[in-house]
Parts: structure tokens; C-alpha cells; sequence
């Protein structure tokens, strides 16, 4: 039944005129009309567009309170965002901060214990030294002594 409305519907906006008979072949014009145009089998209605309704004050005070909270949610994610953002560059400036001090303390501790070491070799030379020298003193009493008793004896 659909299909029959649709080809009726079809062939009111249609023309149909026979150009030629011949034994051999038919020849037909066929003209569409605008389906705007009526039709005398169906009159047609013409469609207006919707009428847009001007805002009422209500409306626009909604609107712009709905635009204002959006305006200030995204305020908020934006300020929320930065927070972020400066709390983890404060949490890498704090560690890095405590590579270096740490660094700093690790070079000075190194630092401390080469110069000690540094002492300790060189009061242990110097000690030895003493002693070497305290030998070479003792060896030439003993000689001056030994000389005199020969000098004494002889």
C-alpha cells in the first residue's frame, strides 16, 4: 500500500506526453513539475520555520549566571592546574637542592680525610727523620767519646 501512495504521489509530479507512434518504437516526453507547485490531487501546505521566541529576562539572567559559574569552574582548574605545576617544581628544585648538598658534603668529607691522611704522612716522615737524625747524633758521641778514649789511652 505504501509503495502505491509513493508511485501515485511519484506520478503527480510527473508529465507524461507521446512524442511519436511508430510500428517500431514509442517516443515520450516526460515532464517533472516542482513538487512546491500544489497538486490537484493533494493540496499542499506551506511550511513555516519555527518563530524563534525572544528570551525572557528569566532566560537571559539563567544564561549568564550558566556562563559565569563555566567561567569560574574553569578559573579554578586553570589556578588548580598551576598549584600543580609549581608544587612539582618545588619538589625538583628540593631535590636537587639535596643532590647538592649532598655532593657538597660527600666532596668535604673526602676532602677532610685526604688532608688528614696527608698529615699523618707527614708527621710519620718527620718522626722518621727525628729518629734518623737522634742516630747520627748518638753515632758521633759514640765516635767523639771513642776518640777521646783513645786519645786518653794512647
Amino acid at each position: 500500500k505504501q509503495l502505491k501512495s509513493d508511485s501515485k504521489e511519484l506520478l503527480s509530479y510527473m508529465e507524461v506526453k507521446s512524442l511519436n507512434k511508430r510500428a517500431s518504437c514509442q517516443a515520450f516526453e516526460v515532464i517533472l513539475k516542482s513538487p512546491t507547485e500544489p497538486s490537484p490531487e493533494r493540496p499542499q501546505t506551506l511550511a513555516l520555520p519555527p518563530q524563534k521566541k525572544e528570551p525572557s529576562l528569566g532566560e537571559l539572567q539563567r544564561r549568564l549566571e550558566a556562563a559565569e559559574e563555566r567561567r569560574k569552574s574553569q578559573e579554578k582548574q586553570v589556578l588548580k592546574q598551576l598549584a600543580e605545576k609549581r608544587e612539582r617544581e618545588k619538589e625538583v628544585l628540593n631535590k636537587a637542592q639535596e643532590v647538592n648538598n649532598n655532593y657538597s658534603k660527600m666532596t668535604e668529607e673526602k676532602l677532610h680525610h685526604k688532608m688528614e691522611l696527608n698529615q699523618e704522612n707527614r708527621m710519620a716522615r718527620l718522626s722518621a727523620l727525628k729518629q734518623r737524625l737522634r742516630e747520627k747524633v748518638s753515632l758521633s758521641e759514640v765516635r767523639k767519646n771513642k776518640e777521646l778514649h783513645t786519645d786518653l789511652s794512647g
